[in-house]
């Protein structure tokens, strides 16, 4: 069989079901938005009608979105309900920009979205204070005890002599004269007349009540876990209306039972939508869990859905990322070289025109010996980085020569082929 045709077939291999990374360039006439997880969008649609067509899926997964969307839709606004890795992020054709209706973004895979060409945001001020207030209704909570003493008169308790209230008020504390510890305050307690300590291990031991306003990532994931609950105060209380994954709920759970922590409020949960009848706290002790509604008021909702409308518009009228106000994966998208790092419009004359620019990226063992051989594509940007050429252009006036491999017209590498050997560019003859 013909070399050159076995090595189409293997690149053809190679480059099925990869979704092409999506560099600057051109948007459609109107290009598609998709909200993924919700079907509302009479707060999104007035901020983008005039700039884009706006759809609903209503999805709690991927595998539950439509065809259309997988494969147009430029900007996704979602919620915390669908989560999105690599594989999922891969399914979407021409995705560009996705926004978090929310702080959190750990239902994203920022990383692989940045090597795909995808911007991810968020919006980091939504919802402060209806979670601070949340976060101090638990607290006062857990000491004054209002949850069980309501559970109580529900089950008909009626608590008259001073016996019946010592029994059902057990556990009741005095709040003055009690230490609360925040992890996660983003270098703002010092406005707040707040003491920094030094350690996670200091804050645990002279914590009262430990409260988690902390992100989700790799590093914190079960923050509070057995050896951590081992170094809080005894008979301390936690609240948790951060993210669920911060708290290990089976050593919780354990802890609870022991009494080694007092009593819990938890907003958000390992595994959600919570239900008692399911996971290690079915059988805990004195545990108060609500539906990850600290969030929610009816302004900070709007509010929230209007910001994330306006970002989906500043990047579809803008230049990603640039023009993004909270790109929470930027660095990523840079270090992917995904980016021009100069005036597109210097090297693309119509890009905000109606020709559509093709474009590829290809992983490489080592870019020098391409760019220096860049002058043969006068039409095309290129772009180095350790790993990665990237380039777009109308047409490519050259091959790919592969170093001992022979000749391979560009024609055959699809659009978002990745090989792991260097390549040289030459004029075609």
């Amino acid at each position: 069989m013909d070399r050159h045709k076995v090595k189409r077939q293997r690149l053809d291999r190679i480059c099925e079901g990869i979704r092409p990374p999506i560099v600057n360039g051109p948007m459609p006439a109107r290009p598609l938005v998709a909200l993924l997880d919700g079907r509302d969008c009479t707060v999104e649609m007035p901020i983008l009608k005039d700039v884009a067509t706006v759809a609903f899926c209503d999805a709690q997964s991927t595998q539950e979105i439509h065809e259309k969307v997988l494969n147009e839709a430029v900007g996704a606004l979602m919620y915390h309900t669908i989560t999105l890795s690599r594989q999922d992020l891969e399914k979407f054709k021409a995705l560009r920009v996705i926004v978090r209706i929310g702080s959190g973004y750990d239902n994203v895979d920022i990383k692989s979205a940045a090597e795909l060409g995808i911007a991810v945001c968020n919006i980091p001020s939504s919802s402060v204070e209806e979670t601070a207030d949340s976060t101090l209704c638990h607290i006062l909570n857990l000491y004054r005890r209002v949850t069980w003493l309501h559970q109580a008169m529900r089950e008909g308790n009626r608590a008259s002599s001073m016996e019946q209230i010592r029994e059902v008020a057990g556990g009741a504390v005095r709040i003055r004269g009690e230490t609360l510890g925040i992890i996660g305050l983003d270098g703002v307690e010092r406005s707040l007349g707040l003491q920094r300590i030094g350690t996670l291990q200091d804050l645990l031991m002279h914590s009262d009540c430990i409260t988690l306003h902390c992100s989700l990532n790799e590093h914190n994931h079960h923050l509070i876990n057995d050896f951590t609950i081992k170094q809080m105060r005894h008979g301390c209380f936690l609240v948790n209306t951060a993210r669920g994954g911060l708290v290990d709920e089976k050593a919780l759970a354990q802890a609870l039972k022991e009494g080694r922590i007092r009593g819990t409020a938890l907003d958000v949960h390992e595994s959600e939508p919570f239900s008692f009848a399911q996971g290690p706290l079915k059988d805990a002790p004195n545990v108060i869990c609500t539906p990850h509604t600290a969030w929610y008021s009816e302004q900070a909702s709007i509010e929230s859905r209007e910001d994330a409308a306006k970002e989906i518009r500043r990047a579809i009228t803008g230049h990603i990322p640039d023009t993004l106000r909270n790109c929470v994966n930027k660095e990523y998208l840079l270090l992917a070289a995904q980016w021009p790092s100069i005036d597109p419009a210097a090297v693309h004359p119509e890009l905000n025109g109606a020709v559509a620019y093709r474009h590829y990226i290809i992983q490489c063992d080592d870019a020098n010996d391409i760019c220096r051989k860049k002058r043969c594509m006068p039409s095309a940007y290129w772009h180095r980085s350790p790993r990665h050429l990237t380039f777009s252009c109308r047409s490519l006036p050259c091959m790919l020569k592969t170093k001992g491999d022979g000749i391979v017209p560009c024609n055959i590498l699809q659009e978002g082929c990745r090989e792991t050997k260097a390549y040289e560019m030459t004029p075609m003859p």
